[in-house]
């Protein structure tokens, strides 16, 4: 696995899932396969949960990490062929080809411009840093996707399911300004491969882009989709027809305990961060139907492995190179 970035990546998508849960269980078994090898993590965007998680699995495989936060640690960068005649200070070309110099795997995250569809639709930023660097990348979130949320909140699914085939329904939810579609988009994508009825309750206005919903049922009528259900998934996104605009729905999608009563008790996620009492009440959020914790704590996991299967499938033999200081001796 060279790069991952969509569910597609990986040739065995519920196999993936199960490795994780299975390496949840003794997380310290594979401390040496990261020996002397280093983990890059490029963050374009603010990021708590996937800088601190994504950290503490490399260092479980024992890897290095260098990380920057483009915004203050490094230059302005530029993506266009254009001449750098402005603000811009270096090339992504020379930026990511730097980057495959220090690093042996490189994490990117990325958010969506939200004003050029198309544009975040091709994954330009990502593409680049895919294409220059030279090295395997790990997204950390993009334009369209966010794979690890998505890993993490399969492996809760399945952790808390108590039926063969549960009800999961993403219901839309008020927000204070336009949010990428990402989290949403991958959520949907991994559901494909998932045991389960899987329902999208969101306004008309809201819909996502059908690549990624075809294997779902979608009703503009919260209640009704939460009849039922087992597991309820909380996020908002802006809208995609429109692209960008900020949604602000004149009828009450916030999940509260009176919309909680219609489910089958279910487990409610969100990946976080979350704006309480806008898009869940706070009293949900405390209690026992939350799994925004366990998802959040399976964000290591879930990055740790991924990267020991990108670290077998790029650097099988790495742990056999001659080291500097064994070099030494053989010299002397």
């Amino acid at each position: 696995m060279k790069y991952f970035t969509t569910a597609y990546d990986t040739p065995d998508v519920l196999q993936l899932i199960q490795d994780a849960i299975s390496l949840k269980e003794n997380p310290n078994k594979f401390s040496e396969i990261g020996k002397n090898l280093t983990l890059g993590l490029v963050f374009m965007n603010p990021s708590l949960r996937t800088r601190l998680s994504t950290q503490k699995a490399s260092q479980l495989l024992g890897m290095n990490s260098l990380l920057v936060n483009t915004s203050t640690d490094g230059w302005t960068l530029e993506f266009g062929d254009s001449p750098m005649n402005g603000t811009t200070v270096e090339h992504i070309k020379e930026a990511a080809g730097v980057m495959g110099e220090y690093c042996d795997i490189i994490g990117v995250r990325s958010f969506p411009g939200l004003t050029d569809r198309e544009k975040d639709e091709r994954e330009e930023i990502l593409l680049q840093w895919m294409k220059h660097s030279g090295k395997p990348i790990l997204s950390l979130e993009s334009a369209t996707r966010h794979p690890l949320q998505s890993l993490s909140d399969m492996m809760t699914i399945i952790e808390n399911s108590k039926k063969k085939k549960p009800k999961v329904v993403l219901t839309w939810a008020p927000h204070v300004k336009a949010v990428p579609h990402a989290v949403a988009n991958s959520f949907s994508e991994w559901m494909k491969f998932m045991d389960a009825e899987f329902v999208i309750a969101c306004p008309d206005e809201v819909r996502l882009n059908e690549e990624y919903t075809t294997h779902a049922t979608i009703t503009n009528k919260q209640d009704e989709a939460l009849e039922g259900a087992d597991f309820v998934y909380v996020k908002s996104w802006a809208e995609w027809n429109n692209y960008g605009k900020y949604f602000s729905s004149n009828e009450n999608w916030l999940l509260n305990q009176k919309k909680l009563s219609l489910t089958n008790d279910a487990k409610i996620m969100h990946c976080l961060p979350v704006r309480r009492d806008v898009e869940i009440q706070s009293e949900i959020l405390e209690s026992k139907n939350s799994l925004v914790m366990q998802q959040a704590g399976n964000r290591v996991y879930a990055a740790q492995t991924v990267l020991k299967k990108m670290i077998e499938s790029n650097y099988p033999n790495h742990s056999e190179k001659i080291t500097s200081k064994q070099f030494q001796n053989i010299k002397s």
